[in-house]
């Protein structure tokens, strides 16, 4: 029997191989941490403002739009833009660093906003979905439409149950934190927005370099 013999055990990949992704740290993961210091809920937020960039993603993919992510202009063009508003998300982050355990000041955009910017700038992001989400999505056709909700569901339950489980233990084990682990806390979370910034905007200038 293989995945796509059944909906249920298909599923079940899907879940196997989501998790692998979404529990990779990255831009989402540290703002997701930032936003859960404040709020234990912030998590499932950030799954939101993710949603809202890869389910319509999902259904161009399907309507077989998905080519249009393997173009290099694209790629480039993410990479240059995404590295700079990390970047800058970077930036703002730093900035509030000192003040957001004394006076309890959080980053000017919403937790919503705060997981589209993030995912949005990841030209990585659509190269997933342009190679191995387009075959989840290829597998899942032949549940037909049903299947293919299935796996938009799923894949999005996955990127929920994990993002607010990192911000309910933050939130949770916040009281035990000091002011100078509050501090190193978000200028780690900085540093991988920054350094994730840096990565796609020297990719993006690789490839256009190399066209």
């Amino acid at each position: 029997m293989t995945a796509t013999s059944s909906l249920p055990l298909f599923l079940a990949s899907v879940i196997a191989i989501s998790l692998t992704g979404v529990m990779m740290p990255g831009p989402v993961t540290a703002v997701t941490v930032t936003k859960g210091s404040q709020r234990k809920v912030a998590g499932a937020l950030v799954a939101l403002g993710h949603g809202l960039v890869e389910l319509p993603l999902i259904v161009l993919i399907y309507l077989g739009f998905g080519h249009f992510l393997t173009l290099a202009e694209v790629k480039i063009s993410v990479g240059l833009a995404g590295g700079l508003l990390l970047l800058w998300m970077a930036l703002q982050m730093l900035k509030i660093r000192l003040l957001v355990f004394d006076e309890g000041k959080d980053m000017s955009h919403g937790s919503v906003i705060a997981g589209l910017a993030t995912t949005a700038a990841n030209p990585y992001f659509f190269v997933w979905w342009a190679t191995v989400g387009t075959r989840l999505l290829t597998d899942a056709r032949a549940f037909g439409s049903t299947g293919v909700v299935a796996l938009g569901a799923t894949h999005w339950l996955c990127d929920l149950s994990w993002l607010f489980l990192i911000s309910w233990v933050v939130f949770k084990s916040r009281r035990l934190w000091t002011q100078g682990v509050h501090r190193v806390v978000f200028g780690v979370c900085a540093a991988i927005l920054a350094g994730f910034g840096a990565w796609f905007i020297f990719s993006g200038l690789d490839l256009a370099i190399g066209e």
